[in-house]
């Protein structure tokens, strides 16, 4: 799906993930974008995993299995992986979220969620992702997300105008 629309289609999953995991939904929006490819990915197509997150041995869930690029040593190699599958993107966020915040293995990352560049150096070295660009382009994908929704707001406010005031109550009964 083209970036607007799957940043208005995906704001209020991470929202909630936000409030459950204290990472900005900004920064949620730009890595599902990364990682899915805007939601274009085979991933996220067959598996609603919009995160690529993997099906380790204690994920009771269902899986899709798909042939993925990981890096040994600093050189890509493709190889077939099993991948957490989702109902819908609400669940992929909100497993998202309880990973997040509940493993050990991210507990420093998550007091960097409010700069987009620290947040990414943390999760990378936390060893989420094994591509060794992984935090300069996540970083990249949150610029572009927050200047997105900067450009959708605009479009918005210019399309409708400013917001109007509310009417005052006076003293007394409410008319139509």
């Amino acid at each position: 799906m083209i970036p607007s629309e799957f940043i208005m289609r995906l704001t209020t999953a991470a929202v909630a993930s936000a409030k459950a995991s204290g990472v900005p939904a900004s920064i949620t929006i730009a890595q599902a974008a990364l990682e899915s490819a805007w939601g274009e990915s085979g991933l996220a197509k067959s598996g609603n995993n919009l995160f690529g997150i993997k099906a380790t041995s204690d994920w009771k869930g269902k899986v899709a299995e798909v042939t993925t690029t990981e890096y040994v040593d600093g050189v890509a190699q493709k190889k077939v992986a099993k991948f957490r599958a989702y109902g819908s993107y609400d669940e992929a966020f909100s497993d998202y979220a309880k990973m997040i915040s509940e493993s050990p293995r991210y507990e420093k990352v998550r007091s960097q969620g409010k700069s987009a560049q620290a947040f990414a150096s943390g999760l990378q070295k936390a060893g989420y992702a094994t591509d060794p660009e992984y935090a300069s382009k996540l970083t990249r994908a949150i610029n572009t997300t927050l200047h997105l929704r900067t450009l959708i707001t605009n479009f918005i406010d210019e399309t409708l105008g400013p917001p109007r005031p509310l009417p005052q109550a006076g003293p007394g009964p409410l008319t139509n």
